[in-house]
């Protein structure tokens, strides 16, 4: 004889499997009027996603600060000149010296801070300095090297602070392209590096050759070992409280 086996269902506890009403079987109750279980209800797959947070642009807060300090330096008649000067913040710093050049007649002060420059932005800032009618006075702070000496060159005064570097550089150039460009490229290259060496020659009193030697040798000078070179006149220093000093710089001696 065979017996079968009932399990049995408590109401109000979920079903087990094999029960009536687990997901998958009939929810009819095996005895008449014992209640039946529900399925468990499932979220339909096309059910909308939750809307995803929008994205958040975060805009650099000393954006504004920037602008009000170099807004204030302009109206001092101060330009800063730093890092790497290639063509676009030649152009920028151009339209700085054109614009105070025709709003007064006092001198411009041109910072240059840790100033490198490709060779061609160089000689455009080196042409307006050239043509402007107030004077501009280049103070040099940090390392200046390379083709952007032609831009302190350029001012009619030239000062450093203490700790300044100086560093005449031949530029590295790369070339590509055909032969006859590369040729024609190399000749406009070496036309330029003369007008360079030329100005510094001038400013310095030395000759071209000489100016040529020190770059490819990558020669470094002390603000006092520039003063005596020629690359500028005094060095910046602290104002005094003592009885009759007058001024902010002094001028230095050194062997070149």
């Amino acid at each position: 004889m065979m017996y079968a086996a009932v399990r049995a269902h408590l109401p109000g506890m979920p079903p087990r499997p094999g029960e009536p009403g687990w997901p998958g079987r009939p929810t009819t109750p095996l005895t008449p009027g014992w209640p039946s279980v529900p399925l468990p209800s499932v979220p339909s797959p096309t059910s909308p996603e939750p809307a995803a947070s929008p994205v958040r642009v975060w805009m650099d807060p000393l954006a504004d600060w920037r602008s009000r300090l170099y807004e204030q330096l302009l109206e001092k008649r101060i330009v800063l000149a730093s890092g790497v000067l290639d063509d676009d913040a030649a152009a920028r710093l151009s339209a700085q010296l054109l614009t105070l050049d025709a709003e007064g007649d006092e001198p411009i002060r041109l910072e240059l801070q840790n100033l490198r420059a490709e060779l061609p932005a160089a000689l455009t800032v080196m042409g307006i300095l050239d043509v402007m009618r107030v004077r501009a006075h280049g103070c040099v702070s940090g390392e200046i090297s390379g083709p952007a000496l032609g831009v302190l060159a350029s001012c009619p005064r030239r000062t450093g602070y203490p700790n300044a570097t100086f560093t005449l550089a031949e530029p590295r150039l790369e070339f590509g392209g055909t032969v006859t460009a590369v040729t024609a490229r190399e000749q406009q290259v070496i036309r330029m590096l003369d007008t360079l060496y030329y100005r510094l020659a001038e400013v310095t009193g030395r000759e071209v050759d000489e100016i040529r030697e020190d770059a490819r040798r990558r020669r470094s000078l002390t603000t006092a070992q520039a003063i005596g070179y020629g690359l500028i006149q005094s060095q910046e220093t602290a104002p005094r409280s003592e009885p009759g000093f007058h001024g902010h710089e002094e001028s230095g001696d050194s062997a070149p």
